[in-house]
């Protein structure tokens, strides 16, 4: 059996253990309710009109409106890019954001369609869409400068006939949403094992090899494909 170094919970009690364990339901609880009192806030938010633009997919240009596919709702995340730059280099942030909602037939189902709007040209992102295995529609926001479009990462949209509607943006930890393995991490001992945590004192911190979003020189999804290799000199000019 592997000898455990690292610093651990005090040992306690069943009783013990299930009394602490009710005080921190109470509190759980009251957070359940606030962020549902902040979901019936957000659903009394008023809506501000947008264009009708027309964004490069797999289909050639696409009206927003299309994206709707016969839907009332449109919920839309940005996917970041760096201009020119091979697979590994893309944005390990938005992949994992990515490519936890690689299936939004949940989404669907209560009349909301999902798409992924990429910063980068389609010649550039498509190629990459096609490695990573994404089914959901991407589009390109590339060059576009139209309010309500070009802002915003996490984007929500209704329709009304042939009219569009932003209703909800957010971004920076409100990305945090479209991450489950964050929320599935702060349940654990150790947590997400980021500086910023508040942990007890000796807890495991990170290993000062950068961001734990990027392994071995790229982002952790990427080495669930076939394709993906080792990044070194011989593939830094390479797509993959």
């Amino acid at each position: 059996m592997q000898n455990v170094t690292a610093p651990m919970p005090p040992v306690v009690d069943r009783q013990t253990w299930l009394a602490e364990r009710a005080d921190l339901l109470v509190r759980e609880k009251a957070h359940t309710r606030a962020g549902d009192a902040i979901a019936a806030a957000r659903r009394r938010l008023p809506m501000t009109e947008v264009s009708n633009v027309s964004l490069i997919g797999e289909g050639g240009p696409t009206p927003v409106l299309d994206m709707f596919d016969g839907r009332q709702q449109l919920l839309v995340v940005k996917h970041m890019w760096h201009l020119g730059q091979s697979f590994d280099k893309q944005c390990q942030g938005c992949t994992f954001t990515v490519w936890a909602m690689r299936d939004a037939v949940y989404l669907a189902a209560r009349d909301v369609s999902f798409a992924v709007w990429c910063e980068g040209p389609y010649d550039e992102y498509a190629p990459y869409r096609e490695f990573m295995g994404y089914e959901v529609p991407w589009y390109s926001v590339h060059g576009v400068d139209e309010p309500g479009i070009s802002d915003g990462w996490i984007t929500v949209y209704i329709r009304d006939g042939d009219r569009i509607f932003q209703t909800y943006e957010t971004d920076g930890r409100g990305c945090e949403a479209m991450m489950p393995a964050l929320q599935l991490l702060d349940m654990t001992p150790y947590g997400r094992k980021e500086q910023w945590e508040d942990s007890p004192e000796g807890w495991p911190q990170p290993d000062g090899a950068g961001d734990w979003w990027r392994q071995n020189g790229r982002p952790v999804g990427q080495w669930t494909r076939p394709d993906a290799t080792p990044v070194g000199l011989e593939t830094q000019h390479t797509c993959h």
